[in-house]
């Protein structure tokens, strides 16, 4: 699949839903590296720059401060893709209220950056990016995982795939929210002490969803590997053994 051209930084503000000075402002401070310069010294971004937006915004929506924010962007690899900064950004949205917004099908194409057809708004569906309400042109949005939604409209996998992986990973998922509070209840909790228990309990909230995260990224690159090899470096025909599915 040929990768689409670049971001104008009018493009990407539209994406991400801020304001061009906004993603100027981020770049002064060293939040977003600079763009790739194309022809007549155009600055263009791609899905790094987008998805590096989008964790910016989540992070925000938990309290940190621009300084902090700062500290955290430090910290990630150098050269982090856009796949792992959407993991980052799901592991902070995780542990946050559910943030689902009504917003018109014009909106939601302008933030998708592209027009949708029928299709394409029952993958999303299906995807639990969005709902449908009463007015055909009015959805509930979840922003925090839209800009993944819309990358996965690309990839030739059928509707009905889609669902059937839906509920896979919601069974198992319940199933390891059952067992793991199965476990809390029985081995940590302690009766008379309520309030203490439910502030260790969100406190552990990230910490799980991290290590669930970790673990099934290992589990699936593993049956990946098993089923097809190594992943291969896409430039010099290398192995991979550090990437993820």
């Amino acid at each position: 699949m040929t990768p689409p051209p670049g971001l104008t930084v009018d493009e990407l503000a539209a994406r991400a839903g801020v304001t061009v000075r906004t993603v100027r402002f981020y770049g002064t401070k060293g939040l977003l590296p600079p763009p790739v310069l194309g022809p007549r010294r155009v600055g263009r971004y791609g899905p790094e720059h987008l998805a590096r937006l989008a964790l910016i915004e989540e992070l925000q929506h938990q309290g940190l401060t621009l300084a902090a924010i700062e500290r955290y962007l430090e910290q990630l690899p150098e050269g982090i893709t856009a796949h792992d900064l959407a993991i980052h950004r799901a592991l902070v949205a995780s542990w946050l209220p559910e943030d689902v917004r009504e917003t018109t099908r014009e909106e939601l194409e302008h933030r998708a950056g592209r027009s949708l057809t029928e299709q394409d708004v029952r993958r999303l569906a299906a995807m639990t990016v969005l709902r449908r309400t009463d007015d055909p042109d009015v959805f509930e949005v979840d922003p925090a995982i839209l800009h993944l939604g819309v990358r996965l409209l690309d990839v030739p996998i059928a509707l009905e795939t889609i669902l059937a992986a839906r509920e896979v990973m919601l069974e198992h998922s319940r199933a390891a929210a059952r067992e793991l509070s199965r476990m809390f209840r029985d081995e940590v909790w302690e009766p008379g002490r309520e309030a203490a228990m439910r502030s260790l309990s969100a406190h552990m909230q990230p910490l799980v969803v991290q290590a669930l995260v970790t673990a099934f990224q290992r589990s699936l690159r593993e049956e990946v590997q098993a089923c097809y090899g190594p992943q291969r470096g896409p430039d010099d025909g290398t192995a991979d053994s550090g990437a993820t599915a």
